[in-house]
């Protein structure tokens, strides 16, 4: 079919399983960005770029006709699984689209599926990882396989608490880890199970619960030394930190970052010094100097990542270390260059730049529209269930209003 956007959509399917690019596709016959245009679907290919680009590919011209292509899926993931690039990706996510009858096999959808999810993760695309994970889980059901079962549960619950959606991600964490343990499941499946339950017991103020899992979670990869240990003891930390003890919280998080190089996972290795900054900034008495360096850190494995979701993180962090050393154009500054690019970033995230948003409205002089802010966004975390974050989003309220009449009187 050589329609517009049929024909644009095969040809980049037909270049990222090949692992070309466009330059490399197009060749001394085409310019880049007439090839461009034609994935784009913006331009009707000619007879003429279809037989050169045919030629360029090494396949007939039938070949640019989606009839006929049931081993698609097969191929694009066997693509993406060698060669994960966000162009392999893309071409996985549309063939999961053109192969979706009954007759799929199912096993190979739920990795697709997996790998898909795994990537919108990545990129902070929640709505997207959400449907993705759903689908998933439905099959994981259909297939009756437990581990499959309970991965696609406890990414799910993940996914939904990192969109606020603390009830149903709670019940759904909870499934995860009673079949983790129903079936005795391997220590990897069990762990995934707890990571996701103690972050949603934590956010749901039951903090006995949370800390029950979390040292049930750390005894159980206390012999490993690999991404899911160092998760580990970032969430005992967490859930210490909520409990008033950033001391005990810092012991753990510390082992962490001594013990988990960058080349284990560069982007756990930033999202660990961020968590440190946060808790040096969090300590009763706030250690600026030590969460800067944390930051400086973090901000070194950016460049090699390429993540804007976890850029903006750092750049949000920033501001608010601005705003504690009363630098409040600063803060201002990095804030509104994050909410001017469309924020990618967790539900927990998000409500932290409207907090600073609704603090730096305050201190500006606007007291009102702060106080209007805050009280919207502690109301909305309650009633979501959120109580940990609506429980601080009043200890900041309070605190903001006490330093600017303090500062006025």
């Amino acid at each position: 079919m050589l329609e517009q956007p049929f024909f644009g959509r095969r040809l980049k399917q037909l270049r990222t399983e090949r692992g070309l690019s466009q330059a490399m596709l197009a060749g001394d016959g085409m310019s880049t960005g007439y090839l461009s245009r034609l994935e784009s679907g913006a331009r009707k290919p000619t007879p003429r770029a279809v037989e050169h680009l045919a030629a360029q590919l090494g396949v007939d011209v039938s070949a640019f006709d989606e009839e006929g292509t049931g081993d698609s899926l097969s191929q694009a993931l066997a693509i993406a699984t060698s060669l994960e690039s966000d162009e392999s990706l893309q071409a996985l996510e549309h063939a999961l689209a053109a192969d979706a009858g009954p007759e799929q096999d199912q096993p190979l959808r739920w990795q697709a599926l997996w790998r898909v999810a795994a990537w919108h993760r990545r990129h902070h695309h929640q709505e997207r990882e959400r449907k993705l994970l759903e689908e998933l889980v439905e099959i994981g059901d259909r297939l009756g396989q437990p581990a499959l079962r309970v991965r696609g549960l406890a990414q799910l619950a993940r996914c939904l608490r990192a969109g606020g959606e603390i009830g149903r991600a709670a019940d759904t964490a909870a499934a995860a880890h009673r079949l983790a343990r129903e079936h005795a499941l391997a220590v990897p499946d069990i762990a995934a199970s707890l990571l996701a339950l103690v972050s949603v017991e934590s956010e749901a103020g039951r903090l006995a619960d949370a800390r029950a899992h979390a040292d049930e979670l750390t005894a159980l990869t206390a012999d490993r030394r690999d991404s899911l240990w160092a998760e580990a003891l970032w969430t005992g930390a967490a859930v210490r930190v909520r409990q008033g003890d950033p001391e005990a919280a810092q012991k753990l998080l510390d082992q962490a970052l001594e013990g988990f190089p960058s080349s284990g996972n560069l982007a756990l290795w930033t999202r660990l010094r961020l968590a440190a900054a946060r808790l040096h900034m969090q300590k009763p008495t706030p250690e600026l100097d030590a969460a800067e360096q944390y930051v400086e850190q973090a901000e070194s494995g950016l460049a090699f990542l390429g993540i804007e979701g976890l850029e903006q993180e750092v750049t949000c962090l920033k501001a608010e270390l601005a705003y504690e050393s009363g630098q409040f154009a600063d803060a201002r500054t990095l804030l509104d260059r994050v909410l001017a690019a469309a924020p990618q970033m967790t539900y927990r995230n998000r409500v932290r730049l409207d907090i600073l948003d609704g603090r730096l409205l305050i201190v500006e002089g606007e007291e009102q529209a702060g106080l209007d802010r805050m009280r919207a966004l502690a109301e909305e975390a309650q009633a979501s269930a959120n109580i940990d974050l609506a429980a601080d989003i009043w200890r900041l309220l309070a605190e903001t209003l006490s330093g600017a009449r303090g500062a006025t009187s």
